[in-house]
């Protein structure tokens, strides 16, 4: 069961989206296989920004993916350059 998620809102400009969901695409899978406590992994369009929704097993476990070298080394570094502005993002526990 879900119990915590983590949004990550990303500003890309239309040109770049498809880009962008490449990223998306190509560690998805990783994601869901290699970071403890990863439940879900969703991206979601609006015509403003592009949202990533990930769902964890605790608010614990989506904190720890933020320091993982998954995130930080990989995913960060494939995304910088199609972000117009700095992500914004967020960690929701759910009761």
């Amino acid at each position: 069961m879900t119990k915590a998620f983590l949004e990550i809102t990303l500003k890309i400009v239309p040109e770049n989206r498809s880009q962008a969901a490449g990223v998306y695409t190509k560690y998805r899978q990783r994601f869901l296989s290699d970071i403890t406590g990863a439940k879900s992994k969703d991206l979601l369009l609006r015509p403003e920004d592009v949202q990533v929704l990930h769902g964890f097993d605790s608010k614990e476990s989506a904190t720890n993916y933020l320091g993982s070298a998954l995130f930080q080394k990989d995913v960060v570094t494939a995304l910088k350059p199609y972000l117009a502005a700095n992500p914004e993002i967020r960690i929701y526990e759910c009761l």
